[in-house]
């Protein structure tokens, strides 16, 4: 049993990713800085999905700490995808690298030196969303649900 919710929650990464690449690539959607970060743990989860796979032989006591690092992988996307949610919804501020300061104080040259050397895709925008939640926010949600399988599969002595 063990095996096959490590499995199921690495497929799930494997899903989110596929997803990700849909909306990019068919849905003509590019990510911001901050989706690329979200895309990291997931692809670390499939991986280790991956090694369970192609590592039959592998026991229940080496499983374990396997499961603990989906888990944590799964975590860290989520937790990554609440803090994308709050800069999209002006929560918090997010990385000056992808998101729009104030423009309030700024002199003509500032201003265009600030639009000049503004990412093409912001962080602080929401480009899709589902039930007013965004894909970050459907990340963070989803990943919670993946590292609660991650967590079950740890746990499971079978």
């Amino acid at each position: 049993m063990q095996r096959i919710l490590i499995l199921v929650a690495a497929a799930g990464s494997a899903a989110m990713m596929a997803g990700a690449l849909g909306f990019q690539y068919i849905g003509e959607m590019p990510p911001c800085k901050m989706c690329y970060w979200q895309r990291y743990p997931h692809i670390s989860a499939a991986g280790l999905g991956l090694l369970v796979l192609l590592l039959p032989g592998v026991t229940l006591p080496y499983l374990v700490p396997l499961a603990y690092l989906g888990a944590l992988a799964a975590l860290s996307t989520a937790g990554i995808g609440v803090y994308h949610s709050g800069v999209e919804r002006g929560f918090w501020e997010g990385p000056t690298t992808c998101t729009s300061g104030p423009i309030g104080n700024l002199t003509p040259e500032q201003l265009m030196e600030q639009i000049m050397g503004a990412p093409l895709v912001r962080c602080d925008e929401i480009p899709w969303e589902m039930l007013g939640i965004s894909m970050a926010g459907w990340n963070a949600v989803a990943s919670l649900g993946l590292a609660c399988i991650w967590i079950v599969a740890a746990r499971s002595r079978t």
